[in-house]
C-alpha cells in the first residue's frame, strides 16, 4: 500500500530523527508542504502547536 505524500514525508521525518540524522538533511523545499511535514515528523508534534513561548509577564 502506497502512503500519500504527506504521510510519507512525517515518517521520513520521524525516521531521520531516530537514526540521529541532523535536522537540516531535510530534502525537501523551502516553504513546500511536504517540508513542514517532514519537520513535524522530526519534531513529533504539528507545526500548528508553534514553540513553547514564556508568557509575558502581567
Amino acid at each position: 500500500m502506497r502512503q500519500p505524500p504527506i504521510l510519507k514525508a512525517i515518517s521520513e521525518g520521524a525516521h531521520a530523527r531516530a537514526i540521529r540524522r541532523p535536522k537540516d538533511a531535510c530534502p525537501y523545499p523551502a516553504q513546500s508542504p511536504e517540508r513542514r511535514a517532514w519537520m513535524e515528523g522530526y519534531d513529533g508534534r504539528s507545526w500548528k502547536d508553534g514553540p513553547d513561548c514564556p508568557m509575558a509577564d502581567a
